[in-house]
């Protein structure tokens, strides 16, 4: 049975500087928590290295997920799919970035997947709300202290 679910989360940051902490995997491992202690891409996309058919890894030895990016739309939208590295098939994530009346950015995180193992749904919807969302709080607040201009 597919399981979902949806995180929100506010940044002070502009949309251009969330989106670019994301998109930039080499950087996760300074922002995004102890379970992020290498960030690379695999294969780079188009029509920069981090756009569509772009390859990222990340995590810590032994576990990497690889995420294939599947939307690149800076500022506003940027979706991956698992590849391998979570016991899931059909995981989609789309994370949306919405300008607020102050400049700042919710960030919408939604994903949809299908566990490999029976009768884990509800302990890997779980596991991911825990860990996404903990990833969201760290890149709007990462964000918030990056002091390098928007593009």
């Amino acid at each position: 049975m597919p399981r979902s679910y949806e995180l929100t989360e506010h940044s002070t940051a502009p949309p251009a500087r969330v989106y670019a902490l994301l998109a930039d995997a080499p950087n996760w491992p300074r922002w995004a928590g102890p379970l992020i202690a290498r960030g690379e891409w695999e294969r780079e996309g188009s029509p920069t290295k981090e756009g569509v058919g772009a390859i990222r890894k990340v995590g810590r030895a032994p576990l990497y997920a690889r995420e294939e990016i599947v939307v690149h739309e800076p500022p506003r939208h940027h979706a991956y799919t698992i590849l391998s590295g979570q016991p899931v098939r059909n995981y989609r994530a789309d994370v949306r970035f919405t300008e607020d009346d102050h400049g700042g950015t919710l960030i919408t995180w939604t994903a949809q997947f299908d566990p490999t193992i029976p009768g884990t749904g509800a302990m890997l919807e779980a596991w991911f709300r825990r860990i996404i969302g903990a990833t969201a709080r760290r890149l709007a607040r990462a964000a918030e202290a990056d002091e390098e201009p928007v593009a």
